[in-house]
């Protein structure tokens, strides 16, 4: 089963998304668990997740996430504006799967 965690400022807003990409994801047959919290709580998944998703207000620190991660296995994206702002799941299951195919 795929970890996701999806960061934002303070975990609230990426709460919607996290919802609307567990429903997208469960219509798909997606085998995921979708989390979403404060950017500062990061440390604390590093061992349980697969994907990490980045609020795109949270661009300026893609950097320093994946630096955070770099010695875990963990795929890493800031979800695009328009999938974000929309609160489009199946987008961001999209996003999801790229992930784990690509080597990144």
């Amino acid at each position: 089963m795929t970890q996701v965690l999806l960061v934002c400022g303070a975990g609230a807003s990426s709460g919607f998304m996290a919802n609307a990409i567990r429903k997208a994801g469960k219509k798909r047959g997606m085998e995921m668990t979708v989390q979403a919290r404060s950017e500062s709580q990061l440390s604390e998944y590093l061992d349980e997740i697969d994907v990490l998703l980045i609020g795109p207000h949270l661009k300026y620190m893609e950097d320093e996430l994946k630096e955070k991660v770099n010695s875990y296995s963990i795929k890493v994206s800031v979800i695009p504006q328009g999938i974000y702002g929309t609160l489009d799941g199946n987008k961001a299951c999209d996003l999801i799967a790229s992930l784990l195919k690509s080597g990144e």
